[in-house]
């Protein structure tokens, strides 16, 4: 039976001060760190890896020319973007396994084992602050540094694994809900939502003592990984009535880092008028309405950033991405999705204009008219 131990007055005590000893000696040994993976006592594979082909993206000529900034060489399967978007070909993704760790400290958001350890959540300041009041049996550990910090990663990737962290232990997590996803300018937080409709439980713990501890290496885009997503966006689609339409403009604004596209609104009407498009901004808006509104949708479109998740995740086989792309900051992350989910994807490069950028309207109805029918 898997067990999540309250610990209280000595007890509690007692695990805070073996864990400050613990933190110490690993400071003082002055070795590099090691990756949690090294010091698992059990490995197994969960799914195997596996060969598939990346095409190149739809986009007019010249868009490349524009970028002035490259981001994202260090996404999986770490290819510059460019070379990602002119179609890599032959791609081999690595398959999704797990490990077992035996007493394992979780100190202000970081494991520590031995001389390995994993940061996943920044510390709550420059001293680390222990506190210990949980003794875990088993735990299994689905959230990532990118998740912790990125809704757009925590969506498509963490809820991905949450499944596989259920069949081994209690899910943990090292977030707490609120500091997930962005708050919404009205204060919607999108995370509980989510989690809700998702029939996700998880355990929120920044300080404990696991017993036996599994982890996962689930980054590779193989096919399990794959039929974990679409499986994860059909429970979504199934609290909604899906209507085939042609697309959904998801808004960004101001939200998050910077990409501020200052025609982002006539953008938006521009296809709701000419093309049927609907118009969606997430920060004012909760998680039933999103899903209902991109339900069915066979685009999205949007600027660069983790809140076209929203539509990505409920985008069907044969769907169309079209990403709008500042100039000085290009990311392919999107593409690895819809090449693994059998989608198309496109882009349009902006010119920038003043701290942001525009995007020509013609460019986008015309690469709109680039993707299959």
């Amino acid at each position: 039976m898997l067990e999540i131990t309250t610990l209280a007055g000595g007890d509690r005590s007692k695990w805070s001060l073996a864990a400050y000893k613990h933190i110490l000696k690993t400071r003082l040994v002055r070795k590099p760190s090691l990756p949690l993976q090294q010091v698992a006592v059990k490995t197994w594979e969960i799914a195997p890896g596996e060969t598939s082909i990346a095409p190149p993206a739809f986009f007019l000529p010249n868009q490349l020319e524009r970028v002035t900034g490259w981001e994202g060489e260090l996404f999986y399967p770490y290819e510059h973007p460019r070379r990602t978007m002119e179609g890599v070909g032959s791609v081999e993704h690595g398959p999704t396994r797990g490990y077992l760790l035996k007493d394992v400290w979780l100190i202000d958001g970081t494991l520590y084992k031995d001389n390995a350890k994993s940061c996943l959540s920044p510390r709550s300041s420059w001293l680390p602050r222990i506190r210990v009041e949980d003794e875990i049996d088993r735990g299994a550990l689905y959230c990532t540094p990118g998740g912790n910090k990125w809704f757009g990663s925590w969506l498509m990737d963490d809820c991905v694994t949450y499944p596989l962290a259920c069949e081994e232990g209690v899910p943990v997590t090292t977030a707490l809900s609120a500091n997930l996803g962005s708050t919404a300018r009205n204060g919607i937080l999108h995370t509980p939502g989510y989690e809700d409709w998702l029939g996700m439980q998880p355990v929120r713990l920044r300080n404990a003592f696991f017993r036996e501890l599994v982890i996962f290496d689930d980054l590779s885009q193989n096919r399990h990984k794959h039929l974990r997503f679409r499986a994860m966006g059909d429970k979504l689609l199934s609290h909604v009535k899906v209507c085939s339409h042609p697309g959904v403009f998801i808004l960004r604004g101001g939200k998050g880092a910077l990409r501020l596209l200052r025609n982002e609104l006539e953008l938006a009407e521009r296809l709701r008028e000419r093309r049927g498009f609907r118009i969606i901004d997430p920060a004012t808006t909760d998680v039933p309405t999103i899903v209902a509104t991109c339900a069915g949708a066979r685009t999205v479109v949007g600027i660069e950033g983790s809140h076209l998740i929203h539509g990505v995740n409920v985008l069907q086989p044969g769907g169309s991405l079209l990403i709008l792309q500042p100039p000085n900051r290009f990311l392919c992350f999107f593409k690895y999705l819809t090449d693994r989910d059998h989608q198309h994807f496109g882009f349009v490069v902006g010119t920038p204009e003043g701290d942001g950028f525009s995007i020509d309207p013609d460019e986008v109805e015309r690469t709109l008219d680039l993707f299959p029918s």
